[in-house]
């Protein structure tokens, strides 16, 4: 016996922040990753820390510590492999090193503000989660704020049990604002375990390509960027998303409300992300 896919119409949308709403480029964290890092003797890239963006700051750490050339250079260093407790040691480094800087660097996107308010203006909710632990996103949220990006929920890697890729952050998104159906969110992400966690979630999932960690282009360095260039670097983003499979691409925030309009449809027709 087939049944019809229960009915849902569109009650919010859940931003990631770092290349989401905020820092163009997503460099708040990458740079501290190597500040970090270097205290411990390591050098890398900042292509290097970008590598396991989106994952909670811990499991982002043990996953750079698990990288071959950045094992190498720790064993040399210190006479053994990274473990969980060397992994801990340099995140209590990086965290007060985050807080002294992380306001510095988010700005918002250009465009944030205005879709923002266009969203509540459509009478749907503003969610919001993060890589960054809750003593970081208290920064993030503050300066923020200061310059109209105020969601309505925000929750932090530390306050689930298990952060991205899981969906636990945007699961406790629809708890905290009372939502009826995550067919009816949007989940905004820069980064493939952003994705990642929409599509567990089963939410509508929107991929930024241009504005974060994907391209890592200061805003300043877009702006300049011709189409060709862009281009370039739409393909390199759509690769990184590509294991993820988001329902739309875009190349940052100012972009979303078309996409907004189109699911909005595709609910009224009777579709599920």
């Amino acid at each position: 016996m087939t049944t019809s896919p229960l009915p849902a119409q569109l009650e919010a949308v859940i931003f990631d922040w770092a290349g989401t709403l905020v820092d163009f480029g997503s460099f708040a964290p990458t740079q501290v990753f190597v500040e970090a890092f270097a205290q411990f003797g390591v050098t890398m890239s900042l292509e290097q820390a970008r590598g396991p963006m989106g994952l909670g700051k811990w499991d982002h750490i043990r996953t750079l510590c698990d990288a071959p050339e950045i094992a190498q250079q720790y064993e040399q260093r210190f006479g053994h492999l990274p473990t969980d407790d060397d992994v801990t040691a340099i995140y209590e480094r990086f965290l007060p090193m985050q807080r002294d800087k992380v306001a510095q660097y988010s700005a918002p996107i250009p465009g944030a503000v205005a879709v923002l308010q266009r969203l509540r203006d459509q009478g749907l909710q503003i969610g919001s989660c993060s890589g960054y632990p809750a003593s970081i996103m208290a920064r993030v949220a503050e300066r923020a704020a200061t310059e109209g990006i105020a969601p309505d929920c925000i929750v932090a890697s530390d306050e689930v049990p298990r952060a991205r890729p899981s969906p636990a952050m945007a699961l406790k998104n629809v708890v905290m604002l009372g939502l009826n159906d995550v067919a009816g969110c949007v989940k905004v992400d820069d980064t493939a375990p952003g994705i990642e966690e929409g599509r567990r979630a089963g939410m509508w999932t929107v991929a930024l390509l241009l504005s974060g960690n994907a391209a890592g282009l200061t805003l300043a360095a877009f702006d300049a960027s011709d189409e060709h260039e862009k281009e370039t670097l739409r393909q390199r983003a759509h690769a990184e998303f590509a294991p993820t499979h988001p329902h739309y691409s875009i190349d940052t925030i100012a972009d979303l409300p078309d996409v907004i309009a189109d699911i909005e449809q595709r609910l009224a027709a009777g579709q599920r992300p």
